[in-house]
């Protein structure tokens, strides 16, 4: 078992247009899905296929109604959506800005410098 950060990243949100999807919805109460299909330039089929593996896991809620006589979709990131999308934008950042745990048997060579194989 990995003790490094990246075994705690979520493989739902760390796809990249789900990870775009959820991070337009972190913006907002409520997006309709055209705005979120022309925003992330995808087209309707990805985006209704990334929209309900979100829905299934209970990261985002789908809501279909009608502005008069037009069918209109519009998507809305769940508590639990919030949660994820947060923790793996931690975990992105802690990933990102701490060093890795020095490792005695791993020496670093300054940059520039090349070490001879017989010392």
């Amino acid at each position: 078992m990995t003790t490094h950060p990246r075994a705690r990243l979520d493989d739902l949100v760390h796809q990249p247009v789900r990870f775009s999807l959820l991070a337009g919805l972190a913006q907002a109460d409520e997006l309709e899905f055209r705005f979120l299909r022309d925003t992330l330039e995808i087209s309707d089929s990805l985006l209704s296929r990334q929209a309900s593996t979100l829905e299934q896991a209970g990261y985002i809620a789908i809501r279909k109604g009608h502005v008069g006589k037009w069918p209109r979709t519009w998507l809305k990131l769940t508590p639990e959506g919030r949660a994820a999308f947060d923790n793996h934008l931690n975990t992105l950042r802690e990933i990102v800005e701490s060093p890795p745990a020095p490792r005695p048997e791993l020496s670093l060579v300054p940059r520039g410098q090349l070490r001879s194989r017989n010392t």
